[in-house]
C-alpha cells in the first residue's frame, strides 16, 4: 500500500514526465517548420543545410529569365553580386517579380547546384527589400569594392 506522500511523488513525477513529453514534441515541430535564409555566397561556400528547405535572397540577374513551353517552369539566376545561384521554379510567379529586382526563394538544393523553389516571393515596392538580403547585398558589395581595389601577389 502506498502513504499519501508515495501517492503525491508519483503524481509530481508523471505531471514533470508528460511536460516534458510535450515540450520535446512542441521543440521538435518548431525545428521542423524553421527555415533558415541563406545568401548565394552562402550557398556557393556550402554553408546551406544538406536534405532540408531553406530560403535564397538576393537580386534577380538581369537576362537570366528564361521560361519553357509548359508555361509554369522558369528557370532564372539569383545573385549578390559576389556569387550566382541558378533557380528553377514552377508555378505562377509573382506580380512584381522583375529581372534585376529583389527576390527571396524557398526551396531546397538539388544535387546539381540548382536550387529547386517552391515558393518565390517578390519585394513590395521600392523602398522595401527583406533585412537579410539588403544586409548580404551591402556586404557582398563592400568585398566587391575591396576586392577590386586589393591587389594580391602569387607567390609561386
Amino acid at each position: 500500500m502506498m502513504t499519501p506522500r508515495q501517492k503525491r511523488f508519483g503524481l509530481i513525477g508523471l505531471g514533470l514526465l508528460a511536460l516534458g513529453v510535450a515540450a520535446m514534441l512542441v521543440l521538435n515541430a518548431f525545428q521542423s517548420n524553421l527555415v533558415f535564409f541563406f545568401t548565394p555566397t552562402q550557398v556557393a561556400n556550402a554553408e546551406v543545410p544538406k536534405g532540408r528547405g531553406f530560403r535564397i535572397g538576393g537580386m534577380v540577374e538581369a537576362g537570366s529569365l528564361t521560361r519553357e513551353g509548359d508555361g509554369l517552369t522558369v528557370h532564372f539566376v539569383v545573385t549578390d553580386l559576389a556569387k550566382r545561384v541558378p533557380v528553377t521554379f514552377k508555378g505562377i510567379l509573382p506580380d512584381l517579380f522583375k529581372e534585376g529586382k529583389g527576390v527571396v526563394a524557398q526551396g531546397q538544393l538539388g544535387a546539381d547546384g540548382t536550387f529547386l523553389a517552391s515558393e518565390v516571393l517578390a519585394k513590395h515596392d521600392e523602398n522595401y527589400m527583406p533585412p537579410e538580403a539588403a544586409a548580404a547585398l551591402a556586404k557582398a558589395k563592400a568585398a566587391g569594392a575591396q576586392s577590386s581595389s586589393t591587389l594580391v601577389v602569387n607567390p609561386r
